[in-house]
């Protein structure tokens, strides 16, 4: 048998979901990640349900929360932070009570999903760009503030199938204030920056898409960048083998940013005429892949951004984000979330929860959308499941109804 500390883990505090993370490092907190470190420091021991602020038994915790959700007009499930199962469960709870169902990383999520609903896209997976790309450009994010490991995991690593990992070129556009040290190359090599304001990345990537598509731009300098040097970059993306062009949604946080992230998807089309590119979105925190997946595939629509005034009830589950909270003013307020979330207001009835992949077994996607994780408990606890909880409240609100 295993011993539980050589055993590997699947990391879900961010969505590589790296696999590589021993029991042993688990137990000693030695980390290259510090998003690793600060998910398996959290503590669950010791957390008990609460109704407006004091003890109860999880009984009594659940017919409050079912007495919330009783008088509630229009509730909302938000905050969504869990795995797939949890998802399901959520999803259940939703469809039983006629909530509306959203996730905390929504609007940014949304900011994809309406460019691959209008357009469709060619994207890719970490997979085929450790073991492909040639050229990766990254556009507005330097992705290491979202995903630590990614140069270490896809980029800098030593068993690529069919190119030279050491030789890849990695070029960053747009960001005044981007961390670019991760894409020195193993042999000292740096990367080629193209820096402008973030407030001007949308016309920056219009040029660029523009000449690869061959159009004339009659201006000198776009925004401060040399038409002349996006030509360059236009040329080399399309001299690459397999050119991977790199976004996080999170970081194209201005009006309209969906236009830019069309923009680089449209970019990948027009490569693909004529030689090979690949878009990849990167992020994905809090199981947001997970649960917009398995929101589409249960109700046939993607999670839309809450309207929270609208709402005169909030079932808000925080499983991998203690800190956060549902804005000021929101309530009621049902937390189903980890035993170690912090309130700056108390909700009406706190439930904690196991946390997948730290307190319990799960199941994640990951960021790329190719493939599902197991989760395995690193830190086995007695807390309840959020699917355990979920069936706990739907119980309830069956045999109130019957």
């Amino acid at each position: 048998m295993t011993n539980q500390q050589d055993s590997m883990h699947a990391c879900p505090a961010c969505g590589l979901l790296c696999d590589d993370i021993s029991g042993d490092a688990i137990a000693r907190q030695q980390f290259s990640c510090g998003k690793a470190a600060k998910f398996y420091a959290r503590v669950s021991t010791g957390a008990q349900p609460q109704i407006a602020g004091r003890a109860a038994s999880l009984t009594d915790a659940v017919t409050a929360a079912v007495a919330v959700l009783k008088q509630a007009n229009t509730p909302l499930v938000a905050g969504s932070s869990t795995d797939v199962h949890g998802a399901r469960a959520l999803v259940r709870l939703a469809q039983h009570t006629g909530a509306a169902m959203t996730h905390m990383n929504a609007s940014s999520t949304l900011r994809n999903m309406k460019v691959l609903q209008h357009r469709g896209w060619q994207t890719t997976t970490l997979t085929e760009v450790r073991n492909r790309a040639d050229v990766i450009l990254m556009i507005g994010t330097d992705v290491v503030t979202h995903n630590t490991r990614f140069f270490d995991r896809v980029v800098w690593v030593d068993d690529a199938m069919f190119t030279d990992p050491a030789a890849r070129k990695i070029i960053y556009l747009g960001g005044d204030k981007l961390s670019t040290k991760p894409g020195i190359s193993p042999d000292g090599r740096a990367p080629e920056v193209i820096a402008c304001a973030a407030e001007h990345l949308p016309e920056v990537v219009a040029t660029l898409r523009a000449l690869v598509m061959d159009k004339p731009v009659t201006a000198a300098s776009v925004s401060g960048i040399a038409v002349s040097t996006l030509k360059t970059l236009a040329d080399t993306l399309k001299a690459a083998k397999y050119a991977t062009l790199v976004w996080v949604s999170k970081d194209l946080h201005y009006d309209h940013a969906e236009l830019t992230i069309e923009n680089i998807t449209e970019t990948v089309v027009a490569l693909n005429q004529k030689s090979r590119a690949m878009g990849l979105s990167m992020g994905g925190s809090d199981g947001d892949t997970s649960v917009n997946y398995a929101h589409t595939w249960l109700n046939g629509v993607i999670i839309d951004a809450p309207e929270w005034e609208s709402h005169d009830a909030v079932v808000w589950v925080n499983s991998y984000s203690p800190d956060a909270m549902p804005p000021a003013g929101t309530g009621p307020v049902i937390v189903l979330g980890a035993p170690d979330s912090q309130f700056d207001v108390t909700p009406a009835v706190f439930i904690p929860v196991a946390t997948p992949g730290l307190d319990c077994n799960g199941q994640q996607f990951r960021v790329d959308g190719s493939v599902t994780l197991p989760l395995t408990a690193a830190k086995p606890s007695d807390l309840p499941t959020l699917s355990q909880v979920v069936a706990l409240i739907e119980a309830q609100l069956q045999g109130d109804l019957a």
